[in-house]
C-alpha cells in the first residue's frame, strides 16, 4: 500500500472536519413495512403534514425547519397557537411551500418533485389514497422516496418505531432513543403505580372534538386517546362500540353509560368553525375562557344527569396530543383526573415542562389542560 504523507494527512483532517459527511443511500422500513431507500441524512423533505414539525421539532431542536423545503398548509388552522410561536421565532417559515393534502386530493406532485427533496413523510392514515393516485410509482421514477409514519391511527404502537425511522433518516438516532426512554419512563410512572395499587376503573366518556359541530358525539375505540384512557386506570366507555380508532356514539349511549369522567379534546379552531363552541386548549391559551366553553357543553342534550356533570368531573385535554410523540403528557394528565389520590404527586405540566426544555425549540407555555373540578 503506497504510504501517504503527513501534509495529505493534514490534508484529508482539515477537508474532512470543514465538510459534512455526504449523504449515503440507506434502507429503512417504515410502520407499514415497506423497505425504502433512502439518502441519509436527509437534508430535504417535504412534510406531508405540517403537524410533523412536532416530532422533526424533538430532533432538530436548534433548527426544526432547516431540513423542510415544503409542507402541508395545516398547521395554522389546526394548531395556530404553535404555529404563530413558529413563525415568531422562526419567520421564514412564511415563504415554506405549502401543499394540499393526499387524501383530498390537492397535493401537488409536480411542485413536489420541483423542490427535489430526499424523502417525503406522509402519515399512515393517506395510505389508501396516496397509492390510488399511484403517488408512490410516480415519484419513484423521479427518484423521491416517500415513507410513511403514524401517531394518529395507532400511536401507542408506531409512534416508537416512527421517532425511529425519522431518527435514522435525519442521522439522529441517538437522541431519537433518548427521546423514546424520556417517553417511556413518563408513561411508566403512570402503569407501575397502576399495576401496585390496583384500583377500581372509571368509567370515561373520551369525546374527539367536542363543540366543533352541532352533532354529538365523535370518539375513540380502542387506541389513540381510546387506549391513553385505558393506560391512565380507565374504562374507555366506547371500545366496545367504536371497531376502530375513530367513530361515533349517540347520545343515549352516553346517557345509558352514565360515565363517571368526562374528557373532551380541543383546540382553538377558529379558523375551521369561526366562533364555535370548541374548548380551546393548547399551547398559551385562555385558560378561563377554555373553562367558560368547557362548562356550556355540559348542558347538551348527550350530558343530561350523567354522573360525571354531576360530579364535576369534565374535563378538556389538548386535540393535537392525538397525532404527536407527546401522548406521555396526555396520559398523566388523564391519570391524575381519573385517580388524583392515588397520583397526588405527580405533576403532568412538570413533564410538558421539562419535554420543552429539553427537546422542543419553543419556550413552555401552559394551557393544555382545564377541568371542571377544583377549579
Amino acid at each position: 500500500m503506497r504510504n501517504i504523507g503527513k501534509a495529505a494527512l493534514l490534508a484529508i483532517g482539515i477537508f474532512g472536519a470543514a465538510f459534512p459527511a455526504l449523504a449515503e443511500k440507506i434502507s429503512v422500513t417504515d410502520v407499514t413495512g415497506r423497505t425504502v431507500e433512502v439518502n441519509a441524512p436527509a437534508e430535504r423533505m417535504i412534510l406531508g403534514e405540517g403537524r410533523q414539525i412536532y416530532f422533526l421539532a424533538v430532533l432538530d431542536k436548534d433548527a426544526p425547519f432547516h431540513r423542510v423545503v415544503g409542507w402541508r398548509d395545516d398547521l395554522p388552522k389546526a394548531d395556530p397557537e404553535s404555529y404563530a410561536a413558529y413563525l415568531e421565532k422562526y419567520p421564514q417559515i412564511a415563504k415554506l411551500p405549502t401543499f394540499g393534502g393526499m387524501k383530498d386530493g390537492t397535493f401537488d406532485i409536480e411542485q413536489a418533485v420541483a423542490l427535489k427533496p430526499d424523502v417525503i413523510l406522509m402519515n399512515v392514515d393517506a395510505k389508501t389514497a396516496t397509492e390510488e393516485a399511484g403517488y408512490i410509482e410516480k415519484l419513484g421514477k423521479v427518484g423521491i422516496p416517500l415513507v410513511y409514519v403514524d401517531f394518529r391511527e395507532k400511536p401507542m404502537e408506531n409512534t416508537e418505531p416512527s421517532m425511529r425511522l425519522i431518527g435514522k433518516l435525519v442521522g439522529k438516532e441517538a437522541l431519537a432513543e433518548e427521546f423514546i426512554k424520556f417517553r417511556a419512563d413518563a408513561i411508566a410512572r403512570v402503569t407501575d403505580t397502576l399495576a401496585k395499587a390496583n384500583p377500581p376503573r372509571p368509567v370515561v366518556f373520551m369525546e374527539r372534538a367536542g363543540g366543533y359541530s352541532d352533532d354529538c358525539c365523535m370518539s375513540f375505540g380502542n387506541e389513540n386517546f381510546g387506549r391513553m384512557v385505558e393506560i391512565a386506570g380507565g374504562t374507555n366507555m366506547a371500545r366496545g362500540i367504536i371497531p376502530g380508532t375513530f367513530g361515533t356514539v349517540n347520545p343515549e349511549q352516553i346517557i345509558a353509560s352514565n360515565p363517571d369522567q368526562v374528557i373532551i379534546t380541543g383546540g382553538k379552531w377558529e379558523a375551521y368553525v369561526p366562533h364555535g363552541k370548541w374548548v380551546g386548549v393548547g399551547y398559551g391559551a385562555d385558560l378561563p375562557e377554555a373553562r367558560r366553553k368547557l362548562e356550556g357543553l355540559t348542558h347538551r342534550p348527550a350530558f343530561t344527569g350523567i354522573k360525571a356533570v354531576k360530579d364535576g368531573n369534565v374535563h378538556a385535554i389538548w386535540h393535537q396530543f392525538y397525532n404527536n410523540p407527546y401522548q406521555f403528557v396526555a396520559i398523566q394528565q388523564i391519570a391524575k383526573w381519573l385517580h388524583p389520590d392515588l397520583f397526588a404527586d405527580l405533576d403532568p405540566e412538570a413533564t410538558l415542562k421539562e419535554l420543552h426544555e429539553r427537546f422542543l425549540p419553543l419556550p413552555y407555555k401552559p394551557g393544555y389542560f382545564v377541568s371542571l373540578k377544583g377549579e
